[in-house]
């Protein structure tokens, strides 16, 4: 009788197998429950960032969940930042002058006007020197101005015309304290040209009138008018000419705006709120059981959020600005009651989202306790179950080196057996 190899390795894996199934099949259960609540933890950490974001996005520097906007008689004349802080009202503005940069051309230079003496180039109090001597072509005295250490705001450039080379030099900012002022010294074609400069623009300051041609005169050695009215940025861009109509400039809320604002607040909390039901479904006969059913940790987070979209802050509520929840947790806006509550207490809407201590702040402050990244209760349980795969995965090794060594055996065991029934079989063919 053949020894039949193909039996004896069945035999010897079946036998093996049987011995490990019991240790591979916990195994297996727990890599995979604790897979699922590492998944489930990811899924609620990424919820919980996605909106902490969205809601820290509403609090950024120099935003405000207020929303005020400006409305021009006539286009093209300005364009206005609009802060919260704003007042409500209408300004006429006569646009007598717009704000100019200084702008001087040197003419008819050659590189072989070069090689000796200085350029002196003020602008206001400050002045620097250019050593004509130090450069021997037009590209570099441009380069050599515009790189020197005490320029404090004059540009160089080079353009060509008819055959012609224009040394151009223009103040980077506008206003009538950048002029431009040259002085050249020991060279005599530079000493003409400076002379003979054309000024190509005046450095000026805006003038503006608040009340119309003859009213209050306001300048600005720019074109934009910071704070001219409280929490108003101005910026004019096109000048009148006399006895033209001033451009009218209403402020006022715009109730629109404000809205979208606090939608992208009310959006981002019941899109959580979707993910908490799915993570934490009790399923049933028509549904699947969330992963983190029951979960006491979820149940805390839900919570505080459903307490905190309830409690006011700088004495006023989401609730008094038709802002409410479900029985759900999810949020609606009662547009109605949304737009009578801002319009009748701005200031009180603005605090619930922005002052010390606000929702805004106290939001980002509790979830920050499960999300940080460091020692936050997510991050620690989300360690604790990358720490328990690990070790299944070292169990699986373990198995493994156990299946080895059963196979082993069962394999001589059977191969021995199978060797001495060959034997018998072949001493009893003798007889």
């Amino acid at each position: 009788m053949a020894i039949d190899s193909d039996y004896v390795q069945s035999m010897a894996t079946q036998l093996a197998q049987y011995e490990v199934q019991g240790q591979l099949a916990k195994a297996n259960r727990n890599q995979a429950a604790y897979k699922s609540q590492l998944g489930a933890l990811t899924a609620l950490d990424t919820a919980l960032k996605t909106f902490k974001t969205a809601a820290s996005g509403l609090k950024l520097a120099g935003s405000s969940m207020l929303v005020n906007s400006a409305t021009f008689s006539q286009e093209g004349y300005a364009s206005a930042a609009v802060g919260s802080k704003a007042v409500p009202g209408s300004y006429d503005f006569f646009v007598q002058q717009l704000a100019s940069k200084s702008q001087l051309a040197l003419q008819g230079l050659q590189g072989s006007d070069l090689g000796s003496g200085s350029l002196t180039i003020g602008q206001g109090s400050d002045s620097f020197n250019v050593d004509l001597g130090a450069v021997s072509t037009l590209d570099e005295l441009a380069a050599a101005i515009n790189g020197a250490s005490d320029n404090k705001g004059v540009k160089a450039t080079l353009v060509r015309s008819n055959g012609q080379v224009n040394l151009v030099l223009t103040s980077e900012k506008t206003g009538a304290d950048q002029a431009i002022s040259l002085t050249a010294s020991g060279n005599t074609a530079f000493e003409s040209a400076v002379a003979g400069r054309q000024e190509l623009s005046v450095a000026r300051d805006a003038i503006v009138r608040l009340g119309g041609e003859n009213g209050i005169e306001l300048t600005s050695s720019s074109n934009t008018f910071d704070n001219v009215i409280d929490g108003v940025s101005l910026t004019f861009n096109k000048a009148h000419k006399s006895g033209d109509a001033p451009v009218t400039i209403d402020i006022g809320q715009d109730q629109k705006a404000t809205k979208e604002k606090a939608q992208t607040f009310v959006s981002a909390f019941n899109a959580l709120m979707t993910s908490f039901d799915s993570l934490t479904a009790s399923g049933g006969e028509s549904g699947t059981r969330g992963v983190l059913a029951g979960d006491a940790s979820v149940r805390a987070i839900e919570s505080m959020l459903n307490q905190l979209v309830r409690t006011s802050f700088g004495g006023v509520s989401l609730t008094e600005f038709g802002i409410v929840a479900d029985r759900n947790g999810k949020l609606t806006i009662d547009n109605a009651r949304f737009e009578k509550a801002v319009a009748a207490n701005p200031e009180g809407f603005e605090k619930l989202f922005t002052d010390k201590g606000n929702l805004l702040d106290t939001l980002d402050k509790n979830l920050a306790v499960y999300t940080s990244s460091a020692g936050g209760l997510l991050t620690n349980r989300k360690d604790t179950l990358n720490s328990q795969l690990r070790r299944v995965d070292q169990q699986f090794d373990t198995i493994q080196k156990q299946y080895d060594s059963y196979y082993s055996r069962y394999l001589r065991q059977y191969t021995g057996l199978m060797q001495t029934m060959a034997a018998m079989e072949q001493t009893y063919g003798m007889f």
